[in-house]
């Protein structure tokens, strides 16, 4: 699981990567390469041999790549690293991988669609739209927005996050793996903020979590189907859906995640240690704040629900969206709008946001001159691996002299 230099790779490859062949055939083994299916021009080769480095720098199986420019998808690519040693399917550009809280802004869409068709007030109170009877008071400032901007008071650098406790909450309630939402809710709620709503940003799944039951309270429907029927059909998206927890539920076409760590499952109280991707954390769970599967060109069309106002959102639904918060300016410039973060450039608005949990890392961004791009990978930075978290600033790096002219929408839409 440790990322190594492509020297050392190299190096290391007749012993460590050739495992299990005669002696005699090892040493004319085919070295470690990796393997890539899709579109690809030529005139974007900066990109795709980008991809290539850091998917076989940190050896991960399983990755994607998708391009889009001015509403046009223009590179769509499934990579895997392949050291020969067991048979590794290359994910085709459509595979679905889990994209963790790049969730987060499908549900604030989902919140101003409702919004914008008179049925949701962003300065509605939590409390009222969900009946809640919390311990602290100070709920009661908790709106729709501040959910969405993270601002809602609960901070898990200081309280942990509710979306990660089931063995304690299961305990605290004293009721069985696995827990729902009902009894995060009761945990959460029977318990103090870590600060007053409005007063500082601290990221919060359980906010998320929240917003995807209010947007089942309003529009009486299952949050998953509000969100496909509302925003995804719109576009054409019909093959993102929520993922589930175990490899046995996994969903047509969706690849497998691998991580160094385990877990003692929370789907059952059997106290099984379990691969952390599949039963360390509870999938349904995470729904609104990180439940959604998506391939990475499923998700440049959904960068059109921003890009092009009236198809899902309005121009001013879209502005609210992205409005500057009441706190929450960093030094950098930047902002969290909902579901999104946000920094002003010369004439554009850009917006972009990561995704991680056990098994998952993921990247969408939505950049001046009409360029977005997804990243998706089956596996995210652990102890010993190379970094992930830069993966922004090798994109932003890489230059274009000229832009292909070809738009493979049709091809996966």
């Amino acid at each position: 699981m440790t990322g190594l230099s492509r020297r050392a790779l190299l190096a290391a490859a007749p012993a460590a990567l050739i495992a299990g062949r005669p002696a005699q055939a090892a040493a004319n083994a085919p070295l470690p390469v990796v393997r890539a299916v899709g579109t690809a021009p030529t005139q974007l080769a900066g990109y795709d041999n980008l991809l290539k480095k850091f998917v076989r720098d940190r050896r991960i199986r399983a990755a994607q790549l998708a391009i889009m420019k001015n509403g046009k998808i223009l590179l769509a690519r499934g990579y895997s690293y392949d050291d020969y040693s067991r048979a590794v399917p290359v994910p085709s550009p459509t595979s679905l991988f889990r994209i963790a809280s790049l969730s987060k802004n499908i549900t604030s869409a989902a919140v101003m669609r409702l919004v914008q068709d008179g049925r949701l007030s962003l300065s509605a109170k939590v409390t009222q739209l969900l009946g809640l009877t919390p311990a602290d008071a100070r709920m009661e400032q908790v709106t729709v927005l501040r959910l969405m901007q993270h601002l809602g008071g609960w901070d898990r650098d200081v309280s942990k996050d509710q979306l990660w406790l089931d063995h304690t909450i299961s305990a605290a309630l004293d009721v069985p793996l696995p827990i729902g939402h009902d009894d995060i809710i009761r945990y959460a709620t029977a318990r103090p903020l870590d600060h007053a709503p409005g007063t500082k940003m601290a990221y919060s799944n359980y906010g998320y979590l929240l917003l995807g039951r209010i947007i089942e309270k309003v529009s009486g429907q299952p949050y998953e189907t509000y969100v496909q029927t509302k925003l995804l059909q719109p576009l054409g998206i019909t093959r993102m859906r929520l993922g589930r927890s175990l490899r046995s539920e996994a969903a047509p076409g969706e690849v497998g995640y691998e991580s160094q760590y385990t877990n003692k499952t929370v789907l059952d109280t059997s106290g099984t240690t379990v691969p952390y991707p599949y039963g360390g954390f509870n999938m349904p769970n995470q729904d609104a704040n990180g439940g959604w599967l998506a391939s990475a060109v499923d998700l440049v069309r959904w960068a059109l629900a921003f890009d092009r106002p009236g198809t899902v959102l309005s121009s001013t639904s879209i502005a609210k969206l992205v409005a500057k918060p009441e706190i929450g300016v960093n030094e950098y410039g930047s902002w969290y709008g909902g579901g999104w973060w946000c920094r002003q450039v010369t004439g554009h608005l850009n917006t972009w946001h990561n995704g991680s949990m056990p098994g998952t890392f993921a990247y969408l961004a939505r950049l001046q001159n009409g360029f977005s791009y997804a990243l998706l990978f089956n596996r995210r930075e652990e102890s010993g691996s190379l970094d992930y978290d830069g993966i922004d600033d090798d994109m932003n790096k890489v230059t274009v002299s000229s832009w292909p002219t070809t738009d493979l929408t049709s091809k996966y839409f």
